[in-house]
């Protein structure tokens, strides 16, 4: 089981982003539009994929990298790259949508289903949540049922090459319907809970659940 990690040094970006959520950056107050559209409140288009991190960018190799599934589960999971893409491979096409206001669209992933992780792990009775634990020592958390999501996996390729390591290579997280905080990068171990723990952005006043279609981008939304 990996060991709690130490919160990331400040760097000016993680600065800044606690300044915009004390400041209320980025809200839009428009709640109008309806869920079927495809670009939420507030959001631009970019045909680029920006990098926002916390100042470090982890170089794990394939051969180095480990993912180790483990709290409230039937079946903890220890695995090495090789053991995890030997597993049940999924292929998704999702947008991506980024609190600080840009959004992506048809971004095309492969890697294993969260579905699969779960039916693989088997999350006890009391599991609620999960936290995500980088190599970065960013956290991020997530309620169980949207963890669970149809479209949602860990990802080790993009665009059907490998996932460069400034955006979160060798594996990912990624929940289409929330925004792409909560998609953590460089993923090292998946925690499972049963009562809530939120992670450095959410203690740092960003919302808890971040769905952006209702514009939850600060606790106070």
């Amino acid at each position: 089981m990996a060991e709690a990690d130490e919160p990331p040094p400040d760097s000016k970006l993680t600065r800044s982003k606690q300044r915009w959520a004390q400041e209320g950056r980025f809200l839009t107050g428009k709640t109008s539009r309806a869920d079927e559209q495809r670009l939420p409140p507030g959001q631009h288009l970019t045909r680029d994929w920006p990098t926002l991190d916390l100042g470090l960018t982890p170089n794990i190799s394939r051969e180095r990298w480990r993912l180790d599934v483990y709290g409230a589960v039937e079946n903890p999971i220890f695995w090495d790259f090789r053991q995890f893409t030997g597993q049940p491979q999924t292929q998704f096409t999702s947008d991506i949508h980024c609190v600080t206001t840009w959004s992506r669209y048809d971004n095309q992933w492969e890697g294993l289903s969260t579905r699969d992780l779960l039916d693989a792990c088997r999350p006890r009775e009391e599991a609620g949540f999960v936290v995500l634990h980088s190599h970065d020592g960013y956290t991020t958390n997530l309620a169980l049922q949207d963890f669970a999501v149809e479209d949602a996996l860990l990802a080790h390729s993009w665009s059907g090459t490998p996932l460069e390591q400034e955006h979160g290579g060798p594996v990912r997280l990624v929940v289409p319907h929330l925004y792409f905080w909560k998609s953590a990068k460089w993923l090292q171990s998946i925690e499972f809970l049963a009562e809530d723990k939120p992670g450095y952005w959410e203690v740092r006043g960003y919302h808890n659940r971040g769905d952006p279609w209702k514009e939850e981008r600060y606790s106070g939304d």
